[in-house]
């Protein structure tokens, strides 16, 4: 039970400093076009365009659904921790 709580905790970590480094990345042209940013936008921008069709990024420039996509994130963990705890 404790290595899969472990496994959660850092698959979860690991998705969310994707997520991160697609929000800085996106600040800047040149790393856009590298083939690491390209890998870290295939596996989050799916997960981020559910929010995205929540809420648009404003003025076509200000997005915020990682801040959506991190609560939810942040939520799952601890749901999922919750239940492998009961068990």
């Amino acid at each position: 039970m404790y290595y899969l709580i472990r496994t959660i905790n850092l698959l979860i970590s690991i998705y969310t400093i994707m997520i991160i480094i697609r929000i800085f990345g996106s600040w800047f042209v040149n790393f856009q076009h590298t083939s690491f940013f390209r890998f870290i936008a295939h596996y989050t921008d799916p997960y981020l365009n559910i929010f995205r069709r929540i809420i648009p990024p404003i003025g076509g420039v200000l997005d915020l659904s990682p801040i959506l996509g991190f609560f939810l994130l942040q939520f799952i963990r601890w749901g999922l921790i919750r239940l492998l705890l009961m068990l």
